[in-house]
């Protein structure tokens, strides 16, 4: 089961959050240094695995402190997130760095991972490779297909989407498109169908 969690009543200041302290710099070891959910597999290329949450802002931040050099994302089997606030930070730090992101043969990026997935500054997919949506699930157990028009979170993924660089009217039909599933379900993506949001490159 994918992992979607929102609050949403944090959403409305989304873009105001206090920056994350970042830890101290990590000594630059051998490649399979892991940093929370990111796994460095080289010099310039590091591995999402598992789910983030509220620590992987931090943790990317020490990753990219120890690996300046970084500049390509693997996301194989990557499960979402269990803090929408944080994964969306995340995936505007991915962003303001330049890092590309892939989806290689046979990847499932699922739930928040699409999120960090479109934080790519060059995004690449293999044919195969699979995305699957939902609608997020409120603290209380709320659906997003119960929220009210005008709810921040629609605003705050709305304006993220944006930020990664789709289209207004693209940025609302993707959100709009995952919020058509219930959060119990998924609706399954080829690059094919990502791409009619945003753009995505073959992976080689």
């Amino acid at each position: 089961m994918t992992i979607r969690a929102a609050t949403l009543f944090a959403f409305a200041s989304l873009a105001l959050v206090a920056p994350v302290t970042v830890p101290a710099k990590a000594p630059v070891a051998a490649k399979q240094m892991r940093f929370g959910p990111f796994v460095v597999i080289s010099a310039d290329k590091a591995r999402l695995v598992g789910v983030t949450d509220g620590g992987s802002p931090a943790a990317f931040l020490a990753m990219v402190e120890a690996y300046p050099a970084i500049r390509s994302l693997e996301l194989i089997d990557c499960a979402g997130t269990s803090d929408d606030i944080a994964n969306l930070r995340l995936g505007r730090m991915i962003r303001q760095r330049g890092i590309t992101t892939v989806a290689p043969a046979g990847a499932s990026v699922r739930s928040g991972a699409v999120d960090i997935f479109l934080a790519g500054s060059t995004r690449k997919a293999a044919a195969d490779a699979r995305f699957a949506v939902h609608s997020w699930l409120s603290a209380d157990g709320r659906d997003a297909s119960a929220a009210r028009a005008d709810d921040p979170a629609r605003a705050a993924y709305e304006r993220y989407y944006r930020d990664m660089g789709l289209t207004e009217s693209d940025a609302r039909a993707f959100y709009a498109l995952t919020v058509s599933v219930q959060n119990n379900r998924t609706l399954q993506l080829a690059p094919r169908d990502l791409a009619r949001f945003a753009k995505v490159a073959p992976a080689t």
